[in-house]
């Protein structure tokens, strides 16, 4: 149902409490210029968009106060209308005639005055934030059109032309309507498709303030819950999990419904949730101890693909209080499943369909403590060190990282194990250095090849720097002779790797890197 709103129809309901504005809703970004803009567009009759308003016979339990105003409680019995396209817009409005409900913050933003100093036919300036900036003489403020008798008051003075100017300003504003258009359903999922449609051109859909505010009750607030969790595991480098909202939603209906798809995250049920949170959390918390433990996965940041999380938080999740701990063939079975959906990408792209298949393997895996679940298509060639580049933020060099640090490197020279929980917190590239230096390979003018992942290895700070710029075979000296062989085999440097061109060495240790991979995939004997 469409229905043009004057301006005042839409302030009175506002300030009777019938339209409010849901808690899923994004606060009120609007600075003063952009508020004046809307003054000037309705002044002159250009079309600003519609409203659209959602009439609920149900009450939210988590609603948004409207920009800087509380809402008052309706006066009347529901059904009311929330807004779900045009709150700025009606934030503005509201804030710019309305003289009933004070903010509750002191600002000047809404504080927009007709300059009667302009000229009628400029284009700018014709409304402006009272701010000092102006010469209030000149300035009459909108916010006393709809006030009777503030607006006699401020005019009673005026000289013919002005009042002429004023009185017409008066009439466009209070013969102004607003599109809007009002729809009514009972089904969320349908709600949610709606707000996901029209926020498509801007910030996706926020299915967790959605969910959040439509089914959890006072009593459990998912918005803490999450953040609670989210510093329970900081320690741990996971507190980036506390911003993952759509992420921890999947895992929740992961757990609760076993189907991750945006279908089920939307048909969650709050009762349900509630009484399984404990179970969820348990969950995110055992797949972030295996990711931790048992794959040297140290925080989000390095993680290849944090959807992965999803199954693993199913698989882990228990009404147990102490956890659930996998056997020893169920744990590498996991680490297999891991690095065969790293180098297959399956998790780049078509992910809902990668994560129906591994919830469901990864439930076959809990009843039979030897189900294949790594039964994945994957296969990686030395190309993949050869052609890809060392980028820290790529997906490719985080699953290189992963893969050497799985072989637990030490430091060329000191022989000291790399901190692994400093370097792998933030994955930043102050521990990895090439094998074979920049500066060295500038004198052979092969700087093009320089950065491939095949050049690269953990390396301390220190070292590097008594490195520099030598040869591989000049600074092999400077490794001990009685840990050489262990602390190359671990950084999968091939034998003889500094007796050879920076051309043999790049083609020798990607195949030896590929042969590391299928290892770790439990494709390979070596």
């Amino acid at each position: 149902m469409s229905e043009p709103l004057p301006i005042r129809k839409l302030i009175e309901r506002v300030q009777s409490g019938t339209i409010r504005v849901p808690k899923f809703q994004r606060g009120f970004v609007w600075g003063p210029d952009r508020v004046a803009f809307l003054m000037d567009s309705i002044y002159r009759g250009y079309p600003i968009g519609s409203l659209l308003l959602w009439r609920s016979h149900e009450k939210l339990t988590s609603e948004r106060d409207l920009g800087p105003f509380t809402l008052p409680v309706p006066e009347k019995d529901w059904p009311v209308d929330y807004v779900l396209d045009g709150q700025q817009r009606l934030t503005s409005l509201f804030g710019v005639f309305q003289t009933a409900i004070k903010p509750n913050s002191e600002t000047n933003d809404f504080n927009i005055c007709f300059n009667m100093a302009a000229d009628k036919n400029s284009p700018d300036d014709l409304f402006v934030c009272n701010n000092g900036n102006y010469d209030i003489r000149s300035l009459f403020s909108l916010r006393l059109l709809f006030d009777t008798p503030e607006y006699a008051k401020a005019t009673r003075n005026l000289d013919d032309e002005s009042l002429c100017r004023i009185a017409e300003l008066q009439r466009r504003f209070q013969e102004a309507s607003i599109p809007a258009t009002l729809i009514e359903f009972k089904d969320r999922e349908q709600i949610a498709m709606i707000f996901e449609r029209i926020n498509r051109a801007g910030v996706p859909l926020d299915t967790f303030q959605l969910l959040t505010a439509w089914t959890w009750s006072n009593e459990f607030y998912l918005t803490e819950k999450i953040r609670n969790l989210g510093y329970e595991v900081d320690p741990y480098g996971y507190a980036a999990i506390g911003e993952q909202q759509d992420l921890l939603m999947k895992c929740c209906s992961a757990v609760v419904t076993g189907d991750a798809s945006a279908r089920s995250v939307l048909n969650l049920k709050g009762p349900t949730v509630r009484q399984e949170f404990e179970k969820i959390k348990r969950g995110i918390l055992g797949a972030i101890e295996f990711l931790r433990n048992q794959l040297c996965v140290h925080s989000l940041e390095v993680m290849p693909y944090p959807a992965m999380l999803v199954p693993l938080t199913r698989f882990f999740a228990t009404d147990g209080s102490s956890g659930f701990s996998p056997t020893s063939a169920q744990t590498a079975q996991l680490k297999r499943w891991f690095w065969k959906s790293c180098f297959s990408r399956r998790y780049s792209s078509g992910v809902g369909k990668a994560h129906s298949h591994d919830i469901s393997a990864m439930d076959t895996l809990r009843r039979n403590g030897n189900a294949e679940v790594w039964k994945i298509n994957a296969s990686v060639t030395p190309n993949f060190f050869f052609e890809n580049n060392f980028i820290v933020t790529s997906v490719n060099t985080k699953i290189f990282i992963l893969l050497l640090v799985n072989q637990k490197p030490k430091s060329f020279i000191s022989g000291c194990n790399i901190n692994l929980d400093d370097v792998l917190l933030r994955c930043n590239r102050n521990e990895f250095h090439h094998i074979f230096p920049k500066g060295y390979l500038k004198k052979f003018g092969d700087q093009d090849n320089v950065n491939l992942l095949v050049n690269f290895c953990f390396l301390s700070a220190a070292d590097n720097q008594k490195i520099k710029d030598k040869s591989p075979s000049e600074y092999v000296s400077m490794v001990s002779s009685d840990h050489r062989d262990g602390i190359f085999k671990q950084s999968c440097l091939p034998v003889g790797w500094h007796s050879l061109t920076y051309s043999e060495f790049r083609k020798e240790r990607s195949i030896l890197l590929a042969e590391r991979a299928k290892q770790l995939m439990g494709d390979s004997s070596i």
